[in-house]
């Protein structure tokens, strides 16, 4: 195991002084007169059947006494009904009252309007950004207990910026994984320029793809003739890749030229960007020209031409 640093140590507490004073949890919490653990029993009683105090001391990793005061207290404002155990004598099944339950119901509802409250006040990526991290938290922390990572996926149309955006990811994503230069950025600032000088909305599209509210993707319908839809600008960030966001952005586009009534769809790629080769073969697109060429800082390439008959 590596050792941790006294900056890391000072990191995670500086977070928790932030993030439990962001919260109340050093106040009577949500303004009752309870504290944060006696909500959370509260909490765990008004969403079970029936526990123990066992139970709930394991659940909650609370000592036996002090969980006792805490439903012994309970108990003394006609929260609490206790009930004999049939598998156990020694246990007494715990369940709130009608009373606990209206006790408890505003608390839970002000918690929701709180939470609310405080994502309300991010933007929509924001707070896509937040959850994210708090689900990171909570896996690298518990990793058994954490809930499976859930991602929101938007494919939608452009926005002022998002063309910037798509010149941009192809200018560092080819520079670092590939070694191009700014020549292969210039083609495509080209290439997103032309499409918006010229756009025809009734055969041409753009998709930007959004997961969790960022922008992961991007792919481009162009007519190229009154029979020839091109596939263009087709591209993932690394965060997004391998769940099969770049399948549905071609299926996309396939699906659109169809719908317009295009016979054929053709795109221009290179042989060394195996994944998108992957993608367009097994949707049937066929290659039907390859030409050898040195560009992007002079490397040698394979430029090839591929066709899907519609």
């Amino acid at each position: 195991m590596s050792s941790v640093s006294a900056a890391q140590v000072k990191a995670v507490r500086g977070f928790n002084r932030f993030y439990t004073q962001r919260i109340g949890v050093l106040d009577p919490y949500l303004g009752s007169e309870l504290s944060l653990t006696e909500v959370r029993v509260m909490y765990e009683l008004a969403h079970r059947k029936d526990s123990t105090a066992t139970q709930l001391g394991r659940e909650l990793a609370l000592d036996a006494g002090y969980l006792s005061r805490i439903l012994r207290r309970f108990q003394g404002q006609g929260w609490l009904a206790r009930a004999p155990s049939p598998a156990d004598a020694r246990q007494s099944l715990l369940t709130l009252t009608a009373a606990g339950h209206a006790a408890f119901a505003p608390l839970q509802q002000k918690s929701r309007d709180e939470t609310a409250e405080l994502l309300a006040a991010l933007p929509a990526a924001a707070r896509g950004r937040l959850i994210e991290a708090m689900g990171t938290l909570q896996r690298l922390l518990d990793p058994q207990g954490a809930p499976p990572q859930r991602q929101t996926v938007v494919l939608r149309d452009p926005r002022p910026g998002d063309m910037g955006w798509v010149v941009q990811q192809h200018g560092d994503i080819y520079a670092r994984e590939y070694g191009w230069n700014m020549e292969f950025e210039g083609l495509v600032a080209d290439v997103a320029a032309g499409f918006v000088k010229n756009f025809q909305p009734q055969w041409e599209r753009c998709w930007i793809a959004e997961v969790d509210g960022e922008r992961a993707g991007s792919v481009f319908v162009v007519r190229k003739s009154a029979t020839v839809a091109q596939l263009r600008l087709l591209i993932l960030t690394p965060q997004a890749r391998g769940h099969g966001l770049g399948a549905r952005l071609t299926d996309e586009c396939i699906a659109f030229a169809r719908g317009k009534g295009y016979r054929k769809m053709v795109l221009w790629t290179n042989s060394n960007l195996l994944a998108a080769r992957a993608i367009y073969a097994r949707r049937g697109f066929t290659l039907v020209k390859s030409d050898a060429y040195k560009s992007y800082g002079g490397h040698a390439l394979v430029g090839e031409t591929w066709e899907l008959k519609l």
